[in-house]
């Protein structure tokens, strides 16, 4: 009888790992999204301004190419459109259950029982979480109350009005370059508070013409070759930001050179160049972000914010700055996988007890104790080298082993202990001497643990995990699974 599978999560990393396993005959597999749309972080942040910083040619799936991307960094739209029509393509539409949030996981000793918070249970054999790393906005606590209208920009709220009004930003990350200089215009003025300043790059971005798409459409081999280029783009990053010293310096040369270029007042200029080393917080893409800034109607403050009051945000120099309406750039939760759901393992064990200090799993994907769950997007497998899509299809295929490895045994399969502890020292040893450790940022835990990135380049991590090793698991140690049970059941 062929597994059941649950995967959690219907984004591009769930939709990758559905695809692979389907291709390879597991039928009986099942997606659980909380909302009642697919997309994850793409149907989530709705902000004016918000696009892809990653060339489309890479930011899609390598065997469902797109000829109709309207520019090398498409909006938000586009990309969200790109995943649902990759959906009906897979066939993968029907294998979907809308409105369905998990609140805890718990392996059986022969399968997964997975618990909804509308009190349902379902039963699995496989369980993948496809949760993703930046899916929980972080919202600052801040002293006082604000009267008007507030938001993060993953909870963007259309409705609210910015035309005209008076608009705070707090954060200048990834989502805020991209916000600022989209509102700024129609704002009647926006104050953007910055902790610290970021590493840009110019982003070489440029429309797709009509020919291009046509010729795209009419032989979609020719993809192949722009995906391949665009590559090779992106390996200068990576070396950068994995150590290679003439590539760092190639790439701090040109961001001085974009913000001596762009930013002529030398005050402004002062506040925007960083004092962290480049690469120890994500490098930000942008043409619009400087120009913004030295608009007449955008303000930079770098003042510690000390509170909000009814009608703005006080800053550690006594003044307030008045705001109709308050935007949270702040980011995510990425260090703290899967939470808010409660998975408990063999013997037990609580995967919160098991990542006490801090979130490790072999390859990504697999963690001692925990059968036949192995994660999309796990620890350590985000990268600053390139598409984290060509991560989901390195995964996709390692799963698909996997689950075609238990399928034949007829037995659970968990990754051995000590070949775990050991890719986890092997790991965290590359780390401890990356540029990641030289500041505070989203890659690492309170304690300084990274967790959330690759230290080595994509190829590297293709190469590793594109063969399952039967020998890195643990002997069966229960009976094979029961012939057959209930796909589900109903506890309401």
């Amino acid at each position: 009888m062929s597994p059941r599978i649950l995967i959690i999560g219907a984004g591009f990393g769930g939709v990758a790992v559905a695809n692979a396993l389907v291709k390879a005959g597991f039928t009986d597999l099942t997606m659980l999204e909380k909302a009642d749309r697919i997309g994850g972080v793409w149907r989530d942040n709705v902000y004016p301004g918000c696009a892809c910083d990653i060339p489309a040619p890479l930011y899609s799936y390598s065997y469902a190419q797109n000829p109709s991307w309207s520019r090398r960094f498409p909006p938000q739209p586009e990309i969200l459109a790109y995943l649902e029509n990759c959906v009906d393509r897979f066939g993968l539409s029907g294998k979907i259950r809308w409105g369905t949030e998990v609140a805890a996981a718990t392996w059986t000793g022969t399968h997964w029982r997975v618990t909804t918070t509308a009190g349902e249970t379902l039963e699995s054999d496989v369980l993948i979480p496809a949760v993703g790393q930046l899916s929980r906005p972080v919202i600052p606590r801040l002293p006082g109350t604000f009267d008007g209208p507030a938001m993060h920009t993953a909870n963007w709220d259309p409705s609210v009005r910015i035309d005209g009004r008076r608009v705070a930003v707090i954060g200048t990350g990834a989502s805020a370059i991209q916000l600022v200089p989209a509102i700024a215009g129609r704002a009647a003025h926006v104050t953007v508070f910055q902790r610290t300043a970021p590493w840009t790059l110019p982003k070489p971005d440029r429309r797709y013409g009509r020919t291009r798409k046509s010729l795209y459409g009419f032989a979609p081999g020719l993809m192949g070759p722009a995906r391949a280029g665009t590559w090779l783009m992106t390996l200068v990053t990576g070396l950068a930001v994995t150590g290679n010293r003439a590539a760092g310096a190639l790439l701090r040369t040109i961001s001085i050179g974009q913000r001596r270029w762009q930013v002529r007042d030398p005050e402004l200029r002062r506040k925007v160049t960083p004092d962290e080393p480049m690469g120890c917080k994500r490098v930000l893409f942008t043409n619009a972000w400087f120009p913004a800034l030295a608009r007449p109607d955008v303000d930079l403050v770098t003042e510690k914010i000390i509170a909000v009051t009814p009608g703005g945000i006080r800053t550690a120099d006594g003044v307030e700055h008045p705001v109709d309406v308050l935007v949270y750039g702040t980011g995510f939760a990425a260090t703290e996988f899967l939470v808010p759901i409660k998975v408990t393992g063999r013997d037990g064990e609580s995967l919160e007890t098991a990542w006490k200090d801090g979130a490790h799993a072999y390859l990504g994907m697999a963690v001692p104790g925990f059968p036949n769950m192995f994660l999309v997007y796990g620890p350590n497998t985000n990268t600053g080298n390139t598409s984290v899509v060509f991560f989901h299809e390195a995964q996709a295929r390692w799963i698909t082993q996997a689950v075609r490895h238990l399928d034949q045994s007829q037995d659970p399969i968990e990754v051995r202990p000590e070949i775990a502890a050991a890719y986890d020292e092997e790991l965290q040893s590359r780390l401890a001497g990356s540029v990641w450790t030289s500041c505070r940022s989203w890659y690492r835990t309170a304690s300084g643990r990274v967790v959330t990135n690759w230290p080595g380049m994509a190829a590297e991590y293709r190469r590793r995990t594109a063969r399952l090793q039967p020998a890195d698991f643990l002997p069966a140690k229960v009976n094979p699974r029961p012939k057959t049970e209930p796909t589900s059941t109903d506890q309401a």
